[in-house]
């Protein structure tokens, strides 16, 4: 034990690794706890020599951090707007009734609308359809409405999150509402419960109710609910009765090309109408095939079938010109009450008894003067001073043409348009007796003539705009500007896009007549615009009142005195100006228009009771024969106006205002050729001179309409050939109308896209 104990090696720190005993029970001066400060220096330079590594694993660190940190965030910010998407969720499904009590509604009600006096206009609703069962209807239905409408329809739960967020982000790349996400079954929800209403509770509410319907039915179940109720157009609700409105036969008989027809509907029932276009029917429908063809549903055999059948036009049921009125109805109705699911009572603005004079002022005309003159169509307005539209007729024969060219055909107006101009040098300054100079002008590389050279030398507005003058309403736009003359027209009523350049002067930016008619209202009125109106009430046949128009406030958009100078200066074209035709016992004014070879001829006038419209020309746009605004629409509109006026108190226009009589003498000689061929507009009274317009260069003119559009308001116009066309009443191509107007989105349209 002794020498055991003896020869017991210790551990030692000092020596080189040679002297280390076989058994290696040694301690390196880095083994120990505490390091020594001779260690500590030893080890600085080696770390010294590390750092720039060791800085690269710290920033690796700190990236990887950085985007730890990221996703953690997002994580709880996912989990709190879950939270706050649920609680939303949560509280307006509370305000909704017991799941329990929930039920499908009845379907197909009827819509009743009847005029001013309670006389019936057009009975509109189910069209003698009867509810058909997915098994009994024609196959190509169903597949042609999911194709188009929901091609997720038999795989998501009632919502599409594929769909919306689609939708999502072309709204939100697009900033306006172009697609929507709705499914087949959130439509069906919105349509069996909901109103119309663009907001988050009602979004909500039709995600919940959607759910629900998937809950309870199966997809089957909830197609032929959503086929049987969905609005087809031309008052056709359901399959079977727009199946018997557009081809005459049940839905169970059905071709290929019907069934993409009806499904292409869907989009925008009443303008995809085959009854009103048939042409943008058939294109709608092209779409459709595509899409069954690109889901596998139909061959490429029945794709090539379909497609080469030919657009047909449908059947019509109805007959009389209130039937343009009761198509204006139905598309507002969704916009006022939401879906229809009662029996209802639509009371209008309408006197019907007005309606039939207006309808049988038009077809008179074009009878008797149709063929001599080469016009088939004609359209009138008349709206009184609260915004209520009393008669409007959109064409010759409702039966053959459903077309409403008095709200959706977009023409040149001409001279129809020069108040807005005069209104427009008015705010600036001028006055009726401001003198300008009639004479050749030439502004760019645009020259306004006056019909046949003719001009008048020095003559005041007033005269000016009697004898509609196109080298005056040229010269003014050059002194106030395009752009004040487009605010003028937008403020007083126009909604279409107007284009910026100096030929704005002469009405070269198409518009509706029903736009255009509403627009001279305030002049009417004394300088307030009213919202123009069809539907007074609507109400259950138990006495219900649904919705109903309490005319509200009319803001003034032009001052009383320029209201009075307007209607002095208007006056003289009826008095001595373009339209002495149109003249009668009332006080009254208005004006001509009559756009490049007589394609459109206007006149828009009014009395301190009604404003009236009247339109005449073609749907193809071909020129008709020396037919102007004091022609065939001033004729119309006397009809219309003594009929309408009869036994009525006369009334004064609002506004006075008296010319100056020295200034009101106008020379009636025609300046020599070479007088003057690009003058200097005359300067105001009391105002320096402007700039001369030949400096400065007019926009281009768009290129569908000549730029030099003359305006033959008073005169004759030669017609582009000899021959006399016949008057067939042809249907109006599919570019007609225009583009639809945009309504007005929130931010949750865009985010929805429902």
């Amino acid at each position: 034990m002794a020498n055991r104990r003896d020869s017991r090696i210790e551990p030692s720190f000092e020596g080189s690794p040679k002297a280390k005993t076989p058994a290696g029970l040694s301690v390196s001066e880095e083994d120990r706890v505490v390091p020594s400060r001779k260690a500590s220096a030893r080890r600085k330079p080696a770390k010294a020599k590390s750092s720039r590594g060791g800085g690269r694993s710290r920033s690796g660190r700190g990236l990887f951090g950085v985007l730890g940190r990221l996703v953690y965030w997002c994580f709880v910010l996912a989990i709190w707007g879950g939270i706050a998407v649920a609680g939303v969720v949560i509280y307006y499904g509370a305000k909704m009734p017991a799941a329990t009590t929930w039920s499908v509604p009845d379907r197909a009600p009827n819509i009743k609308i009847v005029s001013v006096d309670g006389n019936l206009i057009a009975n509109r609703g189910t069209s003698g359809g009867e509810a058909v069962s997915l098994r009994e209807m024609s196959p190509y239905i169903p597949k042609a409405v999911v194709a188009i409408e929901d091609r997720r329809f038999y795989s998501h739960f009632g919502i599409d999150p594929i769909g919306l967020s689609r939708a999502m982000v072309t709204n939100l790349l697009g900033r306006h509402f172009s697609q929507g996400g709705s499914t087949l079954t959130q439509q069906l929800a919105k349509n069996l419960f909901l109103t119309p209403d663009r907001t988050l509770e009602r979004k909500v509410q039709e995600v919940l109710l959607a759910l629900w319907l998937e809950h309870k039915h199966t997809k089957d179940q909830i197609l032929e609910m959503y086929l049987n109720r969905v609005y087809f157009g031309s008052g056709a609700y359901g399959v079977e009765a727009a199946s018997r409105r557009y081809f005459g036969k049940s839905a169970r008989d059905v071709t290929l090309a019907e069934a993409a027809l009806l499904a292409g509907l869907l989009k925008a029932p009443s303008r995809l109408s085959p009854a009103r276009d048939p042409k943008a029917a058939e294109d709608r429908s092209q779409l459709v095939l595509a899409a069954m063809r690109d889901e596998g549903m139909i061959s490429a055999k029945e794709l090539t079938t379909a497609m080469s059948a030919p657009a047909t036009r449908a059947p019509s049921y109805w007959t009389g010109s209130e039937n343009y009125v009761a198509d204006t109805v139905m598309e507002e109705l969704p916009d006022l009450i939401g879906d229809v699911r009662s029996d209802i009572v639509v009371d209008t603005t309408v006197d019907l008894t007005l309606q039939k004079l207006a309808e049988k002022s038009i077809r008179r005309l074009i009878d008797e003067s149709g063929k001599k003159l080469n016009v088939t169509q004609g359209a009138l307005v008349s709206i009184d001073d609260s915004g209520a539209v009393r008669a409007m007729v959109g064409g010759y024969d409702y039966a053959t043409s459903q077309f409403d060219r008095a709200s959706e055909a977009r023409r040149q107006p001409g001279s129809a348009f020069k108040p807005f101009v005069y209104m427009a040098a008015l705010e600036a300054g001028r006055t009726p007796d401001s003198v300008r100079n009639d004479a050749p002008i030439k502004i760019g590389n645009w020259t306004p003539d006056n019909y046949g050279g003719k001009y008048y030398g020095k003559v005041t507005l007033a005269t000016a705009l009697a004898k509609s003058l196109n080298s005056v309403a040229a010269q003014l736009t050059m002194e106030v500007g395009p752009s004040a003359v487009i605010e003028a027209a937008h403020r007083m009523g126009i909604q279409s896009d107007l284009q910026t350049n100096t030929a704005i002067a002469l009405g070269t930016s198409e518009v509706t007549p029903l736009e255009l008619t509403s627009a001279y209202v305030p002049f009417a009125n004394g300088g307030y615009r009213p919202e123009v109106h069809f539907i007074r009430r609507i109400t259950t046949t138990a006495g219900k009142v649904l919705y109903e128009n309490n005319g509200g406030s009319a803001p003034r958009v032009v001052k009383p005195e320029v209201v009075g100078m307007m209607n002095a200066m208007m006056t003289g074209t009826v008095e001595t100006g373009t339209a002495k035709k149109a003249a009668f016992a009332w006080p009254s004014a208005g004006k001509t228009g009559t756009s490049q070879n007589s394609r459109d001829a206007w006149f828009v006038g009014y009395t301190a009771n009604l404003t009236t419209g009247v339109w005449f020309g073609n749907d193809d746009g071909s020129p008709m024969k020396k037919v102007t605004g004091g022609a065939l629409p001033a004729q119309a509109w006397h009809e219309f106006m003594v009929a309408a006026h009869e036994g009525v108190p006369v009334r004064p226009l609002p506004g006075t205002w008296k010319s100056t009589p020295a200034d009101t003498i106008v020379p009636d000689e025609i300046p020599s050729a070479d007088a003057s061929p690009a003058p200097v507009p005359a300067t105001p009274v009391g105002q320096s001179a402007p700039a001369a317009p030949a400096a400065q260069p007019a926009a281009p003119v768009r290129p569908s309409r000549p730029a030099q559009t003359v305006d033959a308001d008073g005169f004759d116009m030669p017609s582009d050939n000899g021959s006399t066309a016949s008057v067939k009443h042809p249907v109006p191509p599919g570019n007609v109308g225009g583009p639809t107007k945009r309504r007005n989105t929130s931010i949750l349209d865009i985010l929805s896209g429902g």
